[in-house]
Order: structure tokens, then C-alpha cells, then sequence
């Protein structure tokens, strides 16, 4: 599963129109990808799309990181889904030129990877996304639930902090040595690089289990405002249907 460049096009990949059914079944989904953060999130997912098992033999994904030079407002949640329902609007032009069509297993999706953090709009954002056909994988306070969850099943509020979010993984017996043998410590700072054996383990049951507990707090969620979800996180929703993988 390749990672492309962001703005690679459906169109250009072999077994277009002129291709025929054949050409068009063997082609990869392409998946476009907007992340709130600039290293964490694109480095977790470069990991399990070559690390990740293929929920169904022979059919692969190639991802793309629409927002890798964004800056400011164009990396908050709803200013994102704007930029991804511009992409989607564009890629569905794509693919329908190259006789692929809605309901085909790699049929190209956009999505959106934010956090609740101190974001206004979430709601909005959240809107907007459903009605144009955006995919979101959201995560109250942030994305580092969805790490913590590889260590622990963590279920009490963090208030909105995503910093405790984060001054608990780093806690977590062996998350420092991650970065070396001899590494007892690591700042904040430090911890936003991923490490593969942060959440990947020979049998898959670290990703197993996080997707376990992660449904488990989701499903005690009672109020329809995605503001107040502390603790939420559906990230594993991007891994199995966005990036078609089973596990890692």
C-alpha cells in the first residue's frame, strides 16, 4: 500500500475507462487524508498501512495526505472538511471518469482526522461531513486516547485536557523505552513521533483491544453534542473502513 504524494489523482492510475472492468477491479482505493496534526497522526498511519493486514487479499489502498503543508486555520476541524468536500467533489469526478462508481470496494474516500482539543465548530464540522459524504474519525480530547487505549483501558474524563491525555501514555510501562533502550523519559514534545511497537504486537491484539475498549467508552456516550463525548475516539472506524485492514 503506497503513500502518494498529496493530489495525486484517481485518474492517473492504470485501468481507467479504457481499461475495461478487469483494469478497474484491480485498481487501488485511494484515500485522501486531512489530519489536525502534523506528525502524530500521518506517522501512525504510514505505519499500519505497511505494518496492517489486508481485511480481504488483493485489495489495497493508496493513501494521500491532502494537508501536509497546511498551516493555521486550515488544520482546525471545520476549515479541513471544507477543503475535504472539495476533494471529494473532485475525485468523484475523477473516478466516475475512470468507470468506477459508489458502492465499488475501491471507490476513492476523503477523510478527516481531528480532535475535540479547544475547537469551536466541532459540531458544525461534524454537520457538514455527513451531508456531503466526508469521513471523519474524531477523538475527544485527542488522538492520544486512541494510543493510550494500545496500553490500557482507560475510561474516566480527562475534562478536556488533551495534555493528561498525554502525561498518561507517556506514564505507561515501556512507552519510553520505545524511543531506546536507555531512554527513561520523554517530553511531550518527543512523544508526538511515533514508535512502531507503540501499537503494533506479533498477534494483533494490542489493536484488537484498543478497538475493544474504544467501542466500550463510545458506547456510554448519552449526549448528542460531539463536544461533550470525554472520553470518545473512533478511530479504528478510519483504520477497518477507510484503510481496509483488519488489524496490525
Amino acid at each position: 500500500m503506497a503513500r502518494p504524494r498529496g493530489g495525486d489523482s484517481v485518474s492517473r492510475k492504470k485501468g481507467g475507462a479504457k481499461g475495461g472492468a478487469k483494469g478497474r477491479a484491480s485498481r487501488a482505493r485511494q484515500v485522501y487524508i486531512f489530519t489536525e496534526g502534523e506528525v502524530t497522526e500521518p506517522e501512525y498511519i504510514d505505519i499500519i498501512v505497511k505494518k496492517g493486514t489486508q481485511a480481504t487479499p488483493g485489495r489495497g489502498v493508496d493513501h494521500h495526505f491532502e494537508n501536509e503543508n497546511a498551516v493555521g486555520k486550515h488544520r482546525k476541524p471545520y476549515a479541513m472538511v471544507k477543503d475535504a468536500v472539495r476533494t471529494l467533489r473532485k475525485v468523484e469526478r475523477e473516478a466516475k471518469d475512470a468507470g468506477l462508481k459508489p458502492g465499488d470496494w475501491n471507490y476513492p474516500e476523503v477523510w478527516v482526522i481531528f480532535d475535540r482539543d479547544g475547537h469551536l465548530n466541532i459540531r458544525e464540522a461534524r454537520q457538514l461531513a455527513d451531508k456531503e459524504g466526508v469521513r471523519i474519525a474524531y477523538s475527544h480530547p485527542c488522538f492520544e486516547l486512541w494510543r493510550l487505549l494500545h496500553y490500557v483501558n482507560y475510561t474516566s474524563s480527562f475534562g478536556g485536557v488533551c495534555g493528561d491525555a498525554n502525561s498518561r501514555l507517556r506514564s505507561r510501562s515501556g512507552f519510553a523505552a520505545t524511543y531506546g533502550r536507555q531512554v527513561r523519559t520523554v517530553t511531550e514534545q518527543q512523544s508526538k513521533h511515533m514508535r512502531e511497537e507503540q501499537v503494533l504486537s506479533k498477534d494483533g491484539q494490542r489493536y484488537k483491544d484498543a478497538k475493544k475498549y474504544a467501542k466500550a467508552i463510545n458506547d456510554r456516550v448519552e449526549s448528542a453534542n460531539p463536544d461533550k463525548w470525554d472520553p470518545y475516539t473512533d478511530v479504528w472506524n478510519f483504520v477497518e473502513d477507510g484503510l481496509l485492514l483488519s488489524g496490525y
